[in-house]
């Protein structure tokens, strides 16, 4: 019996019009109502959860969100962090550095001053219209050294930041947690902070075993969790790596494929 499911938001709860359907809706709260516990794991920023919990009800006190790809993983309404793993202002202007020596765009989640980047562009502006936050322009020099960073992300082109993927020095995937959450998207944190250690942290604080657990999801930074769950599902829009990781395929993000994992293990409908 699976008692936690753990859910990516973009590509996987959501649709291509950025949706949650009725019908996905439907079956989280089934899922609930058979006493279920149903998370939200997401890259986001909390802000930009927040919308998406109030429609699935998930916004009441009491209830759990991991954000930040993991780095972050808290209890609503109350003070209780069950993983809190952050980067600092040297690490920052150390990817600032690399970024600009790989010639792509970069911008980051800062703790005290939120989303910032040292020049503004189309995939910056993405992601604060996404999230509904605002942006500052600020030079990394400019940050303290010790100053908590959520993570860093090279954004650019999909072909420019494969680029900057093959001429990443090996050792920056020891020194950080590296995930490709879009083809725009390439994110840096600290190398304990991932999606499967959320899932798990929260696991372990509701003393569910990790057999009884299920995550959904559609790209690089869903492959801690997916690898970790009792039962891994990759979306059928999910890229070939994802899939070829998942224990089984659901259908894609436009086919209500959340829904139909929830009803086939959760609820044992036909």
């Amino acid at each position: 019996m699976y008692r936690l499911i753990a859910l990516d938001i973009d590509g996987t709860t959501l649709n291509s019009n950025h949706q949650i359907s009725s019908r996905t809706i439907q079956a989280i709260h089934a899922a609930q109502a058979a006493g279920v516990v149903v998370v939200l794991a997401s890259g986001r920023p909390v802000e930009g959860i927040l919308m998406h919990l109030k429609t699935l009800e998930l916004d009441q006190d009491g209830q759990f969100v991991i954000s930040y790809n993991g780095a972050l993983v808290q209890q609503l309404g109350s003070t209780l962090v069950l993983g809190n793993h952050q980067l600092t202002g040297r690490d920052a202007k150390r990817i600032g550095t690399m970024a600009q020596e790989l010639n792509v765009h970069t911008h980051a989640f800062s703790l005290q001053r939120g989303l910032i980047t040292p020049k503004l562009s189309h995939y910056t502006e993405h992601e604060a219209f996404m999230n509904e936050i605002t942006c500052t322009t600020l030079n990394y020099d400019q940050l303290d050294d010790d100053e908590p960073m959520v993570k860093v992300m090279m954004i650019d082109e999909a072909d420019l930041l494969q680029k900057a993927v093959n001429r990443l020095p090996v050792t920056w995937h020891q020194d950080f947690s590296v995930l490709r959450s879009a083809p725009y998207f390439l994110e840096f944190m600290h190398p304990s902070a991932n999606k499967g250690a959320g899932v798990a942290a929260l696991a372990e604080h509701l003393n569910i075993a990790r057999e009884q657990v299920i995550c959904v999801g559609d790209a690089g930074n869903d492959h801690h969790m997916l690898r970790w769950a009792g039962l891994g599902v990759a979306m059928g829009n999910a890229d070939e790596q994802t899939k070829a990781l998942a224990d089984c395929v659901t259908a894609t993000n436009d086919e209500d494929g959340v829904a139909q994992v929830i009803e086939r293990f959760v609820l044992n409908q036909d």
